[in-house]
């Protein structure tokens, strides 16, 4: 038998950003199974997320790093005051950390988190707390009191032999744009865009743009 009139706790508001659909369909259905947690708004990139999140007024908005136009640091620095938000990235790099807390993040976790522990870390950041792995929270505190326990990366000939552009262009090869689309965003021809694919290959001395992609990524170029 169901009780009537007995108190229930007000949910927590959540907003999902990240770029990838199958993801966000992930996160609804892990935090769809908890009691106390609302999802009142999803979206794919910085403009869509900045409205959404600015007409739908959550409690905790849970935020990707990396987008194609702009990622988590453009929408912390265009968002009205009042959500709090709670980095979710496949990035533990320190300087994506770092870049996203001095923009006004509460907490960073990485998608390697699973569905209960991500709506603990929803409820805390909510209460007020700071939500961070111990390895992550060691790169702010680092960072904040001046000190760096971030090793130095070690020599990589192929990746400092791209120029700027090149690494420009691997970045969002990486990130799975098309040539057009890193046309678009780097304000050059698409066949600018296929030299610089081609240079990228070359130098890096992989065979195809699959092959490319993993290497970027094992070294956290994305």
């Amino acid at each position: 038998m169901t009780s009537t009139g007995a108190p229930t706790s007000p949910a927590f508001r959540v907003f999902l950003v990240d770029d990838h659909a199958v993801f966000r369909s992930g996160v609804r259905t892990e935090l769809g199974r908890e009691a106390d947690m609302e999802i009142v708004g999803e979206a794919g990139g910085v403009a869509e997320a900045v409205a959404g999140i600015d007409a739908s007024r959550p409690d905790v908005v849970l935020l990707d790093v990396h987008m194609p136009d702009g990622g988590g640091v453009a929408v912390l620095g265009r968002i009205a005051p009042g959500p709090v938000c709670l980095a979710l990235s496949v990035s533990d790099a320190a300087e994506d950390v770092i870049a996203v807390i001095r923009a006004g993040a509460r907490g960073y976790v990485t998608k390697t988190i699973s569905g209960t522990e991500l709506a603990d870390a929803v409820r805390r950041v909510a209460g007020g707390d700071a939500v961070f792995s111990p390895r992550l929270a060691g790169f702010v505190l680092d960072s904040f009191t001046g000190r760096s326990s971030v090793p130095e990366p070690p020599l990589d000939p192929e990746l400092d032999s791209l120029t700027p552009r090149e690494l420009e262009v691997l970045r969002l090869l990486a990130r799975g744009y098309t040539y057009r689309e890193i046309a678009e965003e780097l304000v050059i021809s698409v066949k600018t865009v296929e030299t610089h694919a081609s240079n990228v290959l070359r130098k890096t001395q992989q065979s195809n743009r699959n092959a490319l992609t993993r290497w970027a990524h094992r070294r956290r170029i994305d």
